[in-house]
């Protein structure tokens, strides 16, 4: 595990007219403060990434679909340095993802149709803030495979 990512198993309260799906409350010992929502859809086999934010921690979950979420943290003098996480989100898997600002993500879509995927950042998105590189960037030392 990353230092500083936090997995947070959700709710989800069902009954005969569909269910809810719980994703972030202001009194989790996660939340930090409110920046935006928004929402990525993601095709079957396509791989969004690699992102990094400077001082923005995300919050993921994916209510739709299934996703593979990597981290890779290349922080300076972080304890897990040079370390990858991948974890499966979404269906069967519903989770949240609070990842600290440094860690590089990507995701890649693994259901037969496009899924959700979920954000609550801490902040407005803001372009100079984020730092972004190719999905094949030689820099990051994770190999995404022909199936995502």
């Amino acid at each position: 595990m990353i230092e500083g990512v936090v997995v947070t198993p959700l709710r989800q309260i069902e009954d005969g007219r569909g269910k809810v799906m719980h994703m972030l409350r202001r009194d989790s010992p996660v939340f930090t403060e409110f920046g935006e929502i928004y929402f990525s859809a993601i095709n079957p086999g396509a791989i969004k990434g690699w992102n990094r934010h400077q001082r923005m921690q995300l919050n993921y979950a994916v209510p739709h679909g299934l996703i593979r979420l990597v981290l890779v943290d290349q922080r300076q003098g972080s304890a897990t340095g040079g370390e990858i996480q991948e974890l499966l989100l979404g269906e069967g898997h519903y989770n949240l993802v609070t990842i600290p600002p440094m860690i590089w993500t990507g995701f890649t879509g693994l259901s037969e149709f496009p899924a959700l995927v979920a954000n609550c950042a801490t902040l407005p998105h803001d372009p100079a803030e984020a730092e972004r590189r190719a999905i094949d960037d030689p820099s990051i030392p994770y190999r995404w495979s022909a199936a995502g």
